[in-house]
C-alpha cells in the first residue's frame, strides 16, 4: 500500500522549507489519528469543539465508579471515531480501568488509574481487520 499519509508529530518546518514530510501507510495513519483523538480534550481544537475524547473530563474524577468511567470513555470514543475517523467501520471499543502502583522517584511510589483502550474495526478501503491498543494513566493524565 502506498505511503500517502503524513506521520505524527507533524513537522511544519519541513512543509514550509519545501522538504518532504515523513509519510506512513493507511494503518499507521489511522493509528496516529486515533492517538490524536484520545489525547485531545473537547474544545482544544478551535475549528471543531467535538474533536477529542472524554478521558480528560474524568482525569481527576475520584467519585465516579470504575464502571461509570469506563462507559463514559467507551461512549465518547465511539462517538468521536464515528464522527472523525471515517476510514473505519464495524467498530468494537473496550476499556479496562485498573489501579496500578508506579515508581516515580527513588523509593517513592504513587497509585494511579490505568485506562487501557482497545479499538477493533475494519478498514473500509481494504476491508482488512484493524486493531489498536493504547493506555493512559489518569489523575493527572499521562501516557
Amino acid at each position: 500500500m502506498a505511503n500517502d499519509f503524513f506521520t505524527l508529530p507533524f513537522n511544519s518546518k519541513k512543509i514550509i522549507s519545501n522538504v518532504a514530510h515523513d509519510k506512513c501507510d493507511l494503518r499507521h495513519s489511522i493509528a496516529h489519528h486515533i492517538h490524536l483523538i484520545t489525547t485531545s480534550y473537547f474544545g482544544e481544537c478551535t475549528f471543531d469543539d467535538s474533536f477529542g475524547c472524554s478521558i480528560w473530563d474524568i482525569d481527576f474524577d475520584n467519585l465516579s465508579s470504575t464502571n461509570k468511567m469506563k462507559s463514559i470513555i467507551v461512549e465518547s470514543l465511539i462517538n468521536s471515531l464515528k464522527r472523525h475517523e471515517k476510514r473505519l467501520h464495524k467498530l468494537d471499543i473496550g476499556a479496562i480501568i485498573k489501579q496500578e502502583e508506579i515508581s516515580v522517584l527513588k523509593g517513592s511510589n504513587v497509585v494511579k488509574k490505568k485506562v487501557t483502550i482497545s479499538i477493533k474495526g475494519k478498514i473500509k478501503k481494504t476491508n482488512e481487520n484493524f486493531h489498536y491498543t493504547e493506555y493512559f494513566y489518569i489523575g493527572p493524565l499521562s501516557f
